[in-house]
C-alpha cells in the first residue's frame, strides 16, 4: 500500500470514529438525562465515548499495518470494511454500557425514593409513640443522594 493509500484509510477511519463518538456523546448524554435527571449525564457520557474512541483509534491504528491485499484499493476497502465491523462492535459496547449506567442510576433512585419513605413511616411511628426524633441532617441516608454526590458537593462548594 502506497502512502497516499495509508493516509487515505486513515483520515477516513478517523473521520468515520469520530462521528460515531460524536453520535455516541449527544445521544448518550439524553439517553442517561431523561432517565434520571439528577445522574452526571454529562461526566459518564463524556468517560465512555473517550473510551470508545482511544479504543476504536488503537484498532484503526492495528489495522492499518495489516497486509490485507496486493490492490491498493483493494487493501483500502478491505480495511475499511474491518474497521466498520469493528465500529459497529464498539458502537454495542459503548450503548451497552450507557444502558448500565443508567439501569443503576434508576435503580438508585428508586431505592433512594423507597428509603425515604421507609425513614418518613419510622420517624412518624416513632412520633406517635412520643419518642423524640432529631431533624434529618446533610447525610445521604437522610437526603436520598448516594455519598459520592455528596462528597462532590462538599469538594465543589466547601461551607
Amino acid at each position: 500500500m502506497d502512502t497516499s493509500s495509508y493516509v487515505a484509510f486513515l483520515v477516513i477511519g478517523t473521520v468515520l470514529v469520530l462521528i460515531d463518538g460524536q453520535i455516541i456523546y449527544r445521544n448518550g448524554r439524553r439517553f442517561l438525562q431523561q432517565a434520571t435527571p439528577n445522574a452526571p449525564a454529562e461526566s459518564l457520557t463524556k468517560l465512555v465515548s473517550v473510551l470508545f474512541h482511544l479504543g476504536t483509534l488503537g484498532v484503526l491504528a492495528l489495522i492499518s499495518v495489516i497486509d490485507v491485499g496486493d490492490y491498493d484499493a483493494q487493501g483500502i476497502v478491505v480495511r475499511l470494511g474491518i474497521i466498520l465491523i469493528v465500529l459497529g462492535i464498539a458502537h454495542w459496547i459503548a450503548v451497552s454500557a450507557l444502558g448500565r449506567i443508567r439501569d443503576r442510576e434508576e435503580y438508585e433512585e428508586y431505592t433512594s425514593a423507597e428509603r425515604d419513605a421507609r425513614r418518613k413511616a419510622n420517624e412518624a411511628a416513632l412520633r406517635a409513640q412520643g419518642t423524640h426524633v432529631p431533624e434529618p441532617t446533610e447525610s445521604p441516608a437522610y437526603t436520598g443522594e448516594s455519598a459520592t454526590a455528596v462528597v462532590n458537593r462538599q469538594q465543589q462548594y466547601p461551607h
